[in-house]
């Protein structure tokens, strides 16, 4: 299997908590794919002399981040039995910068008086797992560690951890966030998936992307993306720089791929190595050019693959305001019934290319699905509910195809997801959510534009999932909640990217918040001029945020800049929505 033959990516690691502070906005750094054995062994500093136990164990958790030399680093902390025998595994948990290591106290304590127990006591953040993915998480912890006296009179842990547990901040200190890219299930329309790779030793980083791509999509996106690159694919020999000062990628197992398939491929590596390297990239197969007549490439020589997940630029989006859908660009109402007042409009939703719109329109006293071309009737779709989510368009698989796949969630219990029949009718499908909705009920459903997640909000608490589709059904699979316990009172959520949400929240302190789709970090937007609550927020690639609160809507681009009065909020309870 292809797994079976890829050089190992990361170093191995092991469960443990430390003390450490690095700035919030700090980025994990970079590094490249080897085996442990051939890393060069540096000079590993040996640790101070004469510290005490609980320094011992927090300066272990803290060097435990390092995987150079198979975690030399670690290993000076342990005694001579411990640092031949530890083999830390795969998984490495990440906990809180603050977090406490204490003498244990009671009983079951050692009697040899040269031997104490430290307890590293923390809270988990997440897991960087064995994919190189990270998985959100927010739970106690506590390791306890047993520290002895050695012959010299240095205390040492005799008993290291399983699994690596490190810092936040060590976390990001070592490891690079770094977007590898695989296509969604039925169109050419790239997928980021997030992954962190070591930090150092530099040498060696593309190799490790490459081995991350060879090895499949993280355990999330199994069945919400494909790879090109096939089964049997592999690298000869490494990825290495040449002398004219290009990055050789010499694959194997790919000589008998069509030439789209092998465009596919390059771009699929080409991308995934921007964030990694500015060299050229050199593709072979066998030796050979992997596209003919095109050896090297640079990302400008990759043509889109995001055309179909990014709104057009005559596209400036819409809102809902007293019932009606008026434009963002003007404040004039569109052209139709659902401008003109012929529905309740409740809310609605634009196609990514901006030919349809499905609206939630209030009617006798239930809200209802309504389809239909933009600035034409919409045919209203069996589906009635007390409550329908704001509709969500999935994206189209080709540039001249109609997108016919809205969803919505009806009573906040069941996801659905209309399909355009045959006869130009709507007709509504079942989404099993049931990972979902075991964390409760769901008030927003947003698909990503590229299809492959979906960002929802259940109980004020911000999830993704990954939206895995087979031939006869289709699945919200792997939900998880993103900054779990300081991320609460969540109202709405749109994709600022394919890797990235803003939210709107009641909190006073964070109304308005961008979070990563793995959910690592969070970063708060200034909340200057704005008036709490805010209870709507839309965005997408390239546009202005827009968010409502009880003034009107306000703009920003970035997170530290100050909210700027939209020019056309028309007083309060408007909901903004560029298309998707």
């Amino acid at each position: 299997m292809r797994r079976a033959r890829l050089l190992a990516v990361l170093a191995g690691a092991v469960l443990l908590g430390g003390c450490a502070t690095v700035p919030e906005d700090s980025q994990p750094v970079a590094v490249q794919q080897q085996e442990l054995g051939q890393i060069a062994n540096p000079d590993v500093q040996q640790p101070p002399r004469d510290i005490d136990p609980l320094t011992v164990a927090r300066d272990f958790v803290e060097a435990s981040a390092q995987p150079v030399s198979n975690n030399a680093a670690a290993r000076t902390y342990l005694d001579d039995g411990a640092a031949k025998a530890w083999q830390p595994g795969k998984v490495m948990n990440v906990i809180d910068d603050q977090f406490n290591t204490v003498y244990a106290a009671g009983t079951a304590l050692p009697v040899n008086p040269m031997e104490v127990v430290v307890l590293v006591r923390a809270t988990t953040i997440g897991t960087l797992g064995a994919d190189s993915s990270f998985i959100p998480s927010r739970t106690p912890y506590e390791l306890r560690l047993l520290v002895r006296k050695q012959p010299d009179g240095q205390w040492r842990v005799t008993n290291p951890p399983a699994n690596i547990v490190m810092p936040y901040s060590a976390f990001t200190a070592n490891y690079v966030r770094v977007p590898v890219y695989f296509f969604a299930q039925d169109s050419n329309t790239i997928v980021p998936d997030l992954r962190y790779v070591a930090g150092k030793p530099q040498l060696g980083l593309a190799g490790r992307v490459v081995s991350l791509l060879l090895s499949g999509p993280s355990d999330q996106l199994v069945g919400a993306v494909r790879s090109p690159l096939p089964e049997d694919a592999g690298i000869e020999g490494n990825v290495t720089p040449t002398p004219d000062g290009a990055l050789m990628v010499p694959l194997t197992g790919v000589a008998d791929q069509t030439p789209e398939v092998k465009k596919l491929i390059a771009a699929q590596i080409v991308l995934s190595l921007q964030a990694v390297t500015t060299n050229r990239v050199r593709l072979l197969s066998d030796g050979n050019a992997l596209v003919d007549g095109h050896e090297d490439w640079l990302p400008s020589d990759v043509p889109s693959y995001t055309a179909l997940a990014s709104p057009g630029a005559d596209q400036p989006g819409l809102m809902v305001v007293n019932g009606r859908v008026r434009s963002l660009a003007d404040a004039s109402a569109v052209q139709g019934p659902a401008g003109q007042g012929a529905y309740q409009v409740v809310s609605a939703a634009q196609s990514i290319d901006g030919r349809q719109l499905a609206i939630v329109e209030l009617a006798e006293g239930r809200q209802q699905l309504r389809i239909g071309a933009f600035g034409a009737a919409a045919q209203p779709v069996n589906l009635f509910g007390g409550t329908l989510t704001r509709p969500t368009w999935r994206p189209t698989a080709t540039a001249d195809g109609t997108a016919g796949e809205v969803w919505t969630v009806v009573d906040g219990s069941s996801v659905v997801r209309v399909l355009r029949t045959s006869d130009g009718g709507w007709t509504g499908q079942a989404v099993n959510a049931e990972e979902v909705l075991t964390v409760g009920q769901i008030s927003v459903l947003r698909l990503s534009r590229d299809g492959a997640r979906a960002a929802m909000v259940v109980n004020g608490q911000l999830l993704v999932a990954s939206v895995v589709r087979t031939q006869d059904s289709v699945t919200l699979r792997s939900p998880r909640i993103l900054q779990t316990g300081t991320l609460t009172g969540v109202v709405d959520v749109d994709w600022l990217s394919q890797d990235s949400l803003v939210a709107a929240t009641t909190m006073p302190s964070q109304p308005v918040v961008k979070v990563p789709i793995d959910g690592l970090r969070m970063d708060t937007f200034n909340s200057s001029n704005l008036t709490p609550p805010v209870y709507a927020i839309t965005a997408a690639p390239g546009r202005p945020i827009v968010v409502a609160d009880a003034g009107g809507l306000w703009t920003a681009s970035d997170v530290g800049e100050v909210w700027r009065p939209h020019p056309h909020s028309l007083g309060s309870r408007v909901s903004p929505f560029y298309p998707g």
